[in-house]
Formats: structure tokens, sequence, C-alpha cells
């Protein structure tokens, strides 16, 4: 394959970083086979011949690494397939060195030869220490792949004032407070100060890691209690409710996964609108000021399961605003970057294990947002008047084999070469294209950017609250 200068360069430049490397490694574990073999003392011989004798010993193994192939790709590509030919360059350099040693017995060329049981040791040092420095930096590479990086667009720096503001002080819910959307809320809303942070979580380890995170990482000043409650249990909810007076919820307890939903609907159902129905009558029962529903793009002209039922969640909340009392919104936004059940974690997974990165169809594209910018959109969308639907403006949208084109080369593999693509045909339930529309025909703007207010024709939030 051909190459432009700049990559004949560059290839140059990592090969030679890579033969400093091994020879540095090489000679760690050269010193270390002999302060293992003499108990940590100078050799008879002293420190002088090791160091010359190490010249032979580089030679044989740079050579060995050099004719097996160890040097055709970069360490950032080095997988377990590839342990066999660094074992063997490693095995041919000591059959090197022990040749030397039984061709050359007199005892005046002690600087080319070392001894038997060195070379023995030296064996097992730099089979470890080359493979385990690739290891190391292959890992480095791929966790170098960088999510906002991934968006074909600036991340977006929200102004979290208004947000702070209506936040700071009350009593706060949120609802599936360990997954990937509410352990977002969760930290976003610690930072603005409320009198209380009540986290409703029913999955045991994900109410423990973001509990932790706030004891121990986030060290947050506020008080906050972690309730391993599951939100279509009515009457613990009802307890919950009566104990702690919340002032806003936020409601993000869903499930999200289309194909999971669409394989089971009843449970969707159940999760997804009947929980969020009853959530919503005791929030209005018990006087909460603000109900936001963490909603999808999906919900829009729906075509699965999921959205449906997202879409009949919305419809029953909103339909709640006409007797008055508590305010009820929902928030639409796209695909999370990173968040559990997202593309990435699985094209991330694929990648590192170098096979092929599954994807739907060639033309599937989405919208994607940083779980930080979603979530400080949605703050912000909370902290606003209107009874309504909003729609968050997420830029134009991602196709998703460029997104897995992406990290592959992020993670320093060649698309199509290293790493194949495949497409595995659109699943039940899913579209080629998602609806978001924050057109003028389609929704209201806001004074806040990027925050729109739902105008659709059928929406029960249809005009209500105009945009400021």
């Amino acid at each position: 394959m051909t190459r432009s200068n700049e990559a004949w360069i560059s290839f140059l430049l990592t090969r030679a970083v890579g033969l400093v490397a091994d020879a540095i490694v090489l000679a760690g574990a050269y010193w270390g086979a002999f302060l293992l073999r003499f108990d940590f003392q100078s050799p008879r011989w002293g420190w002088r011949v090791v160091a010359l004798s190490f010249v032979s010993v580089a030679v044989a193994h740079l050579a060995a690494l050099l004719l097996c192939g160890c040097y055709r790709g970069a360490w950032r590509r080095f997988s377990t397939r590839d342990l066999p030919r660094y074992f063997l360059a490693t095995a041919l350099a000591a059959g090197a060195l022990t040749a030397l040693r039984c061709l050359t017995p007199i005892e005046a060329l002690s600087h080319v030869r070392p001894p038997y049981s060195i070379t023995l040791i030296t064996f097992a040092l730099a089979s470890l220490g080359l493979v385990g420095w690739r290891i190391v930096w292959s890992w480095i590479a791929l966790s170098r792949v960088r999510v906002d990086a991934l968006l074909e667009r600036g991340v977006r720096r929200m102004d979290s004032a208004a947000a702070v503001a209506f936040l700071r002080g009350k009593t706060v819910m949120v609802t599936g407070a360990g997954g990937s959307i509410g352990s977002e809320l969760v930290r976003q809303v610690a930072a603005a100060g409320p009198k209380l942070l009540l986290l409703v979580e029913r999955s045991e380890n994900a109410l423990y890691e973001i509990d932790r995170e706030l004891r121990t990482v986030i060290r947050t000043t506020c008080p906050t209690k972690p309730l391993m409650v599951d939100v279509n249990d009515r009457a613990r909810m009802d307890d919950l409710f009566r104990a702690y007076h919340p002032d806003v919820v936020l409601h993000a307890a869903a499930y999200k996964h289309v194909p999971m939903v669409e394989m089971n609907p009843r449970e969707g159902a159940r999760n997804n609108t009947e929980a969020t129905k009853e959530l919503a009558a005791l929030a209005k029962a018990h006087g909460v000021a603000r109900f936001v529903l963490i909603s999808t793009d999906k919900a829009v002209n729906p075509a699965s399961v999921m959205g449906r039922t997202k879409r009949a969640a919305e419809q029953a909340i909103l339909a709640l605003n006409e007797a008055g009392g508590t305010s009820f919104c929902a928030v639409r936004f796209g695909n999370v970057l990173g968040s559990s059940g997202s593309v990435v974690p699985l094209f991330r997974e694929q990648i590192a294990r170098r096979v092929p990165v599954t994807v739907t169809h060639p033309e599937m594209k989405r919208y994607f947002m940083t779980v930080e910018e979603a979530v400080g959109l949605v703050l912000q969308a909370a902290s606003r008047a209107e009874k309504a639907i909003y729609t968050l403006d997420m830029g134009a949208p991602v196709r998703i084999v460029d997104l897995a084109e992406q990290m592959i080369r992020q993670a320093g593999y060649r698309p199509y070469v290293d790493i194949p693509i495949v497409f595995t045909g659109i699943r039940p339930g899913e579209k080629l294209f998602e609806e978001l529309d924050i057109s003028e025909k389609s929704a209201y703007k806001t004074d806040m950017a990027r925050i729109y207010i739902t105008k659709e024709k059928g929406e029960v939030g249809d005009g209500s609250g105009s945009a400021h």
C-alpha cells in the first residue's frame, strides 16, 4: 500500500520510538536477570562487562522481533492474537544467545556471551516486559477514545445560572438515579445546592455507586438520601412523598433499549407508561411544584413500542396540567453518547476485542449529545414555567457508521482494514432517522439557547405557555 511522505515519516518515527522503548525494556530485563541470579549482588566480573554483553543481547532480541514481524503494527493495535509472535521472538533470541555461549567458551569473551542462567531469566523477564508494555499501551490508546470528540460539532457549555437558582434550597427527587442520565442529574443537582436530594433507584449496585460517588468523590455538602425503591411500587412511592415532600421530581426511570422493549411490550408499558402515570398522580396529590419527565426523540411519530410507551407517558402527565397545581413538562432528546445501552459502549467493546463492529444500516442516523449537555439542558428546561413538551437542539444527526469509523481511528486502527464494519440490518421498531424537528413549523424558540417548545399538531402541550 502506498503511503504519503507524512505517513512514511510517522511510520518510521513510531517504529524508531518502539525500538528504543524495547531496548529499554530489554535492558531492564537483562539487569534484573543478573540481580536475581546473584542475589542482588554485583557479579564477579563487574557491571562493566555486563553492560558490554548487553549489546549482543539487544541485537539478538531486536533482530528476532524484526524477523517475527513484531514491528509491522503499532503498539496500540496489539491484541492477544499477537502473543505467539512475541514469545517466538524472545525464544529465538534466547536460542541464539545460548548458541553463542556454546560456540565461544573462552572466558575472555564474557563481554559478548551471557551465562546460560542469565539467558533463561532474561527470556522470561523480556517476554513479560515486551508483551506487558504493549498491552498497557493498547489499553491506553483505547481509553483515549473520548466520547465528546465523537460529535461532529464541539461540545457546548450551558449557562447553569437559571437551573441553579431554581434548584437551590429545594427538595429534589431523581428517579432512576443510578442510570446514565439519572446519575448525571444527581451530580448536577447536587452541585446546585438543594435542601435535600432524594436518590430513587431499584438497582442496589447502581444506587451504591452513585451514593458512594457523591460521598467520596464529589464530596457533596448537600444532604442526600439513597432510596432503594421501584417506582412501580405505588405504596412505597406514596410513603416517600409523605415523608420528604419533594418540590421537584425529575423522572428518569424508564426502559430505554428499543429492541428489548419491543420484545417485552407489556413490561415496557408497565414501567414507562403506567409507572409514570402513577408517579405523576402522586406528585399532584402531594403538592409537588414541578414534575419533569425525561422523554425521547422516539416519542415523535413513534414506530417502536418504546417510543409509544414514552409518548403515552407524555400525554398522561400533560393532561394533568388541566386541573392546575403541579406543573408538568417533558423534555425530549436523542441518544446520549456513552450511556448504557447506547452504541458507544458496544463499539468500544468490539474494538477492544478486535472483532467486527456491528452497525444496523449504512444510512442509519441518530442525534447525539454528551450526558453533561443533555442533563444541563434538562435542568434549564425544568426551571422554566411552560407546561409543555420541550425539545432540545441536538445539532445535526450523525451517521452511525461514521461514528464507528471515528471510534476505530481514535483507538489507533484502520476501519475495514484492521477492524471490519458489518451491517446487520434494521431491528424491529427502529427507524433510519429520528424526527426531532425544531424548525418554526414544529416548535417555538425560547430565550434559552437550544431549548424549544413543541407545537406539533395534536400535542397536548401545543401552544401552552408561549416562548419568552
